[in-house]
């Protein structure tokens, strides 16, 4: 979380990083940058490339011995529908009209498209044994584009920034060069079986929820998200900046604290401010009971010869929404609860500093959670000023009736469809094999939703990209936060239940179970070789005919038996069998829907369970929470998929809203 947050802070110290960049003015490009030097054109089809040139301008595009022709239309947009060469290369491209652009080093395999949130985006470098990944990652045969964030209101042209590189130790460098984890191991396990390139266009911003991915037309049938893109509408029709959330066109509108001089600015005058601490400030301000927003400012005074080295503040976390400044410039921001806010500061100067946040609060215990004594400065030498204590507090918005709030409380990119229109649209339709989708984190409170959500977004991919039901292999959610003493209902679990769901009943789709990976205190969890070959395993065994298990031990029926349940599975490849010191985790209940952990032993392909506490069970569960001890394997490896026999309503039905 550390690494996070401080890239985040980083990204935010030349402005707001909520904020979509400005709108490009420049002209259309005569070919759209997803296609150029070391890319992968998709094998065994037709590929579609496109650009603007003058309308009517005749465009030819050739490789190898093909070649094919298009016109441009009235608003200038060419296509050239192409069959590529056979498998390999280096080819040379050729596309000449009233300009000539040639395309080096281009092979022809299979392309993936790579998308979710952060646990997507987390990249090689920060993985588990990543260093030496990348000292021997020569694959000239993988190739991938980083596809830049870019959140609109409306369908794009061109994709933001972004080229395609070929994965090396030269260009994945640093910190992996942004490729992602998850995607480098997934085609480093297709490499194995199958002897084509692969390519990987990686669409992945952290913190976002599904719908983000969808477009409004796929949305509206859900009914769910009506007042969401009513409000996304009337943004555009606004017009001005495109945020991509729903927190800044509030602060925009509301927040007086920004309007005519900002509340951040040190020159500003405090002294009628009410001095408050920061832990319980809303309460002790009269708006805690309601969603508020208060600006806290606070001095420090510094030493006239300021030590060397990166300053660093610490806050702890926050719930919920958090924008810091330092002397009048905006030094980080988040929304993770869970994430313990580090920002790196550079506008510190000797003598007087002025600290201000400002924060958005939701719950009644919400706002700075963190114990007073953690919150500190830390200079470059590693000197700790505490910023406990008292601080200047002033409300800026308080959020009683008749205030209105905004329709979401995230202040990361969480607006319906805006990555859709931004990020998706601009390059489709390019010709791909499939995708992988490594989402869930920014859902999982609406994990009965995800069941209807999901395939709705599978179907708007497929039907924008426009080349049949193409595979798609979902990530199935890691462990995460710390276990439970007592079995019961879990909104982690029942977001698994919707991924294995969605897998089992929309065509062409899989889960690869990673509920074995995970750290309890990390929402980004460094084991991403488990999560990219078991993507891998779906793909070879579902898509490229090879003969592999692909999934754990899957459950199929129950069978009462007296005092017991006996849990039938299939894909239980070798046998069942047990990773660790104790089969688990296994509850049962009867038809008063309380929960008692059981004892479990397997029998075969099954699994038999029962407690003392319940001698008439009727349901049964296994790994039913975020962090679950789940130690129940086929044979071949893969970790059993968690599941329940009840269909009683969980916690995250009804939910639709975050």
């Amino acid at each position: 979380m550390f690494f996070f947050s401080v890239v985040a802070a980083l990204a935010l110290l030349n402005g707001n990083a909520f904020a979509a960049p400005p709108q490009e003015t420049a002209p259309l490009p005569f070919v759209s940058p997803i296609f150029g030097d070391n890319m992968v054109l998709q094998r065994g089809k037709p590929n579609v490339v496109w650009g603007w040139s003058q309308p009517g301008d005749t465009v030819r595009m050739e490789i190898g011995e093909n070649s094919a022709t298009g016109t441009a239309g009235a608003d200038g947009k060419w296509q050239v529908r192409i069959q590529p060469p056979a498998p390999g290369g280096p080819y040379t491209v050729k596309i000449s009209g009233r300009q000539t652009v040639e395309l080096h080093d281009v092979l022809v395999g299979d392309v993936w498209i790579c998308a979710g949130q952060s646990n997507m985006q987390f990249s090689l470098g920060q993985a588990r044994n990543g260093a030496e990944e990348i000292k021997n990652a020569n694959y000239p045969d993988m190739r991938y584009y980083l596809v830049g964030e870019r959140a609109s209101y409306s369908r794009q042209d061109v994709p933001r920034g972004g080229s395609w590189r070929v994965v090396s130790p030269t260009t994945l460098g640093g910190r992996g060069g942004g490729i992602s984890a998850a995607a480098y191991f997934f085609a480093k396990k297709l490499r194995e079986s199958v002897k084509v390139p692969i390519g990987l266009v990686q669409e992945a911003v952290g913190g976002i929820p599904a719908e983000t991915f969808v477009s409004v037309d796929g949305l509206r049938p859900l009914k769910d998200f009506d007042a969401r893109i009513a409000f996304l509408e009337s943004q555009k029709q606004k017009g001005g900046r495109e945020y991509g959330n729903y927190i800044m066109p509030w602060y925009d509108e509301y927040d007086i604290g920004s309007k005519n001089g900002s509340w951040a600015d040190p020159a500003l005058d405090d002294s009628s401010w009410k001095t408050v601490p920061l832990q319980g400030a809303f309460k002790e301000m009269g708006v805690s009971d309601v969603p508020s927003l208060i600006w806290f400012r606070k001095e420090i005074t510094l030493p006239e010869t300021l030590p060397q080295g990166a300053a660093r503040i610490y806050l702890g976390n926050i719930d919920k929404m958090d924008t810091v400044y330092v002397n009048g410039q905006q030094v980080g921001s988040s929304s993770w609860v869970e994430n313990p806010r580090v920002y790196g500061v550079r506008s510190l100067k000797p003598g007087r500093n002025v600290i201000a946040i400002r924060l958005f609060n939701v719950k009644p215990d919400g706002g700075f959670i963190s114990p007073a004594d953690t919150l500190r400065m830390v200079l470059g030498d590693g000197t700790a000023i505490p910023l406990a204590g008292v601080w200047k507090g002033k409300v800026a918005v308080d959020g009683h009736p008749p205030q209105p709030l905004p329709p979401g409380y995230e202040s990361v990119t969480s607006m319906v469809s805006v990555l859709y229109n931004g990020m998706l649209v601009p390059i489709a339709p390019i010709a791909i094999t499939g995708a992988i989708w490594y989402q869930g984190e920014s859902n999982a409170e609406r994990g009965y939703q995800y069941r209807k959500l999901l395939p709705a977004m599978i179907a708007d991919w497929r039907k924008l990209f426009g080349q049949g039901d193409f595979p798609f292999y979902i990530v199935s959610l890691p462990a995460y936060m710390h276990r439970k003493e007592a079995p019961g209902d879990d909104s982690w679990a029942e977001m698994r239940e919707a991924q294995a769901l969605v897998a089992k009943t929309v065509a062409n789709s899989c889960v690869a179970i990673t509920v074995d990976t995970g750290d309890p205190d990390n929402i980004h969890p460094i084991d991403k070789k488990e999560v990219g070959d078991r993507l891998g395993l779906c793909a070879l065994a579902g898509h490229y005919g090879v003969k592999v298990p692909y999934s754990g031990p899957t459950f199929s029926k129950v069978e009462p038996l007296p005092d017991a349940l006996k849990l039938h599975f299939d894909h239980a490849d070798g046998g069942l069998v047990v990773k660790g010191d104790k089969l688990g985790e296994f509850a049962v209940a009867s038809d008063d829907h309380k929960w008692y952990w059981a004892e479990a032993r397997i029998e075969g392909d099954s699994v038999i369970v029962s407690s003392a506490a319940v001698p008439n069970p009727k349901a049964a569960r296994y790994a039913w929470q975020s962090n679950p001890l789940a130690t129940l394997f086929n044979g071949a490896g893969l970790p059993a998929v968690p599941f329940r026999t009840d269909d009683w309503p969980g916690v995250t039905v009804g939910k639709t809203i975050y």
